[in-house]
């Protein structure tokens, strides 16, 4: 992996993925985080009304997006969950570009950034009906934990951890 610099912003390279880090008013990002939320309401269908007030950004500055050949085709973030731990949060890959490692290049360098903002800890949230997205945090060395808040109680949550 190589880092060049644009706009005076880090972009990682890996073959023709291109990660830019940026933050939460980037219109790739609005445009994929549209994406992921229909894709949310399809595979959750109604019980996907419960999740979404617990999937609005206000504003975040750690924000990576990930282009193929030019084009935007996944992201992510992280927020401070406490003060050693961040919480991962938004990522999405578009469905004509999974299988190709972006999910996992996305994930790698979100965890490399917190660690270089001194965090030493990262838990996250996905569905049960999530198969992909489970086995790839398991595979990455997430365990499940108890459900932390805002997720106590909720059945189809599965929350995981992470030492970084």
């Amino acid at each position: 992996m190589e880092t060049i610099f644009a706009n005076d912003k880090p972009y990682k390279t890996m073959k023709n993925i291109f990660l830019k880090r940026t933050n939460s008013n980037d219109p790739d990002f609005k445009l994929l985080v549209i994406l992921l939320d229909n894709d949310l309401d399809k595979i959750n269908g109604i019980i996907q009304l419960a999740y979404n007030q617990h999937n609005v950004i206000d504003f975040i500055e750690t924000v990576l997006i990930a282009y193929v050949d030019g084009i935007p085709a996944g992201c992510g973030c992280f927020k401070k969950f406490n003060d050693d731990t961040v919480e991962i949060k938004r990522m999405f890959v578009k469905e004509d570009q999974r299988c190709q490692g972006i999910a996992g290049t996305l994930l790698t360098e979100l965890e490399q950034w917190a660690k270089e903002k001194n965090y030493t800890h990262a838990v996250l949230e996905t569905g049960k009906r999530h198969a992909e997205a489970l086995h790839l945090y398991a595979k990455k060395g997430y365990t499940i934990t108890e459900n932390y808040e805002p997720y106590i109680g909720m059945e189809e949550s599965v929350c995981m951890a992470k030492s970084l």
